[in-house]
């Protein structure tokens, strides 16, 4: 009779470092594009972040106020829980600091937009960048395209116009302010105009179907045409006229711009924004990924295959050529699909967007498939250290999303990644484990058991695998 050596039937998991800490197999060195030379001209960024703190520095007074007056234990500064400050704290603020309400109200909301000031409910706090205002440049040229960003909500939209109306001029500023950055100086209103009603009038014949009639083929979207192509429905000048000075005194009052004598002339700040932007987009269009076309989705699956760096390249010039509230959903959209790797890839998108997303981010946060995602998100952007960010989680969440991780690892990995996802388990045991993936609910839990099952090499482990993955697929206990 052989001898057997008697196997440990709790089949403990080592407790390792996580994947994310482990170094790379192989470190590639490829030659790095030469950094780009903004226009001529163009100030040096010691200079751009002195006339950026020259324009927010009503707003950085405003958000120290809110650091010393506001805060846990004191009082609250909104009324509703979205970032509108209550008549009291306007009051206090006008009072302590010599001004009017309306004043504060509009200082506060431009401290907030450029991120120096965050809001959390009913409390806020101040944004990284104002602890780093005085010593960092980086941080103030930030805060500033962060505003240049949201010039849209800097003021408020016309009331007489129609919300879609509105939206076509957002889309369609990017080209306008890139027409007015190419021509480096003055350019006359009624040439923007112009420039805007082709490029309006180019967005709405893109969403034209041709009416087929009966027993024809089935409508196709058009192709663009050229756009004196007399469309259907032209952008007539009297109901873009309004929206262009509405756009046009908005980026004025972030400082991107100046009108004057029938002409708009791009301030230096906001002659080098466009240009990074113009700079970004070009840079992903000569990569070989250049996903700035494709949709969340299309990108996203581009950049599964990127390292880090490069991927995070490829989000910047994505979002550089979409407005903010647009490519969030769209992320967000991408992320509530089957895919568990664009799910998380999407997430890393946001994470590039930044304070911009919070209000997107925090509203999905109680839908099952994101709440692990959304929750991190929210404890990184808050502060916390990427490191111990999970611990915002709860042990079913954290479940859920070591399942969701091992779905992505299943369907795009290779075996030995998903047996090394073992290893961040929080589990101590495999037992214990499979306890709890069993009672977490995750719709791929059984694919992920099998592929589990099919990729480990020790047997005994496999089989309490491939046992855990039948009962669940059968209901069984």
């Amino acid at each position: 009779m052989t001898s057997r050596i008697p196997r440990d039937s709790r089949l403990r998991l080592v407790r390792p470092r996580p994947l994310a800490a482990a170094p790379s197999a192989v470190n590639e060195r490829r030659p790095r594009r030469p950094a780009p030379r903004p226009p001529e001209g163009t100030p040096a960024p010691a200079e751009l972040a002195r006339m950026a703190r020259s324009g927010l520095a009503a707003a950085a007074r405003v958000a120290r106020w809110a650091d010393n007056a506001l805060g846990p234990g004191r009082d609250a500064a909104t009324a509703d829980g979205k970032a509108t400050l209550s008549e009291s704290t306007a009051e206090r603020a006008a009072s302590d600091l010599g001004l009017t309400t309306d004043r504060i109200r509009a200082d506060w909301d431009t401290a907030r937009l450029a991120g120096l000031v965050e809001v959390h409910g009913d409390s806020a706090r101040p944004g990284w960048r104002l602890r780093a205002w005085d010593r960092d440049d980086s941080a103030v040229l930030r805060g500033w395209v962060a505003l240049f960003d949201a010039w849209s909500l800097a003021s408020p939209e016309p009331e007489e116009q129609e919300p879609a109306a509105v939206a076509e001029v957002v889309s369609a500023m990017p080209q306008v302010l890139s027409f007015l950055q190419l021509s480096a100086g003055p350019v006359p209103v009624e040439q923007l105009l112009d420039l805007l009603r082709q490029r309006v009038t180019e967005l709405r014949t893109e969403r034209c179907e041709v009416p087929y009639g009966a027993g024809s083929e089935p409508a196709v979207p058009l192709a663009p045409v050229p756009v004196d192509a007399d469309p259907a429905e032209p952008a007539e000048d009297a109901e873009l006229a309004p929206l262009l000075d509405w756009a046009l005194n908005a980026l004025a009052s972030v400082g991107a711009l100046t009108c004057g004598g029938g002409q708009a002339t791009l301030t230096p700040l906001g002659s080098w924004a466009v240009w990074v932007k113009l700079e970004q987009i070009c840079v992903a269009a000569q990569s070989p990924a250049g996903n700035i076309e494709q949709s969340a989705e299309g990108m996203l699956r581009g950049c599964a295959q990127l390292r880090p760096n490069a991927a995070r390249a490829e989000y910047r010039a994505w979002l550089a050529a979409r407005t903010v509230g647009s490519a969030v959903s769209e992320l967000l959209l991408a992320a509530r699909g089957d895919d568990a790797l664009l799910r998380g890839l999407a997430f890393e998108a946001l994470r590039v967007v930044g304070a911009p997303a919070e209000p997107d981010v925090r509203a999905v946060v109680e839908e099952p498939a994101l709440r692990p995602y959304a929750l991190l998100w929210l404890a990184e952007h808050d502060g916390v250290d990427p490191e111990d960010a999970h611990e915002v989680l709860t042990r079913q969440e954290a479940t859920w999303l070591w399942v969701d991780t091992a779905a992505a690892v299943a369907d795009h990995g290779e075996a030995p990644m998903l047996v090394r996802h073992l290893e961040s388990a929080l589990q101590p045991t495999v037992p214990a484990l499979l306890t709890e993936v069993r009672a977490v609910g995750h719709p791929r839990t059984v694919q992920v058991l099998v592929a589990l099952a099919a990729a480990h090499p020790d047997p005994a482990l496999a089989k309490a695998v491939r046992r855990a993955a039948f009962q669940v697929h059968t209901g069984g206990s």
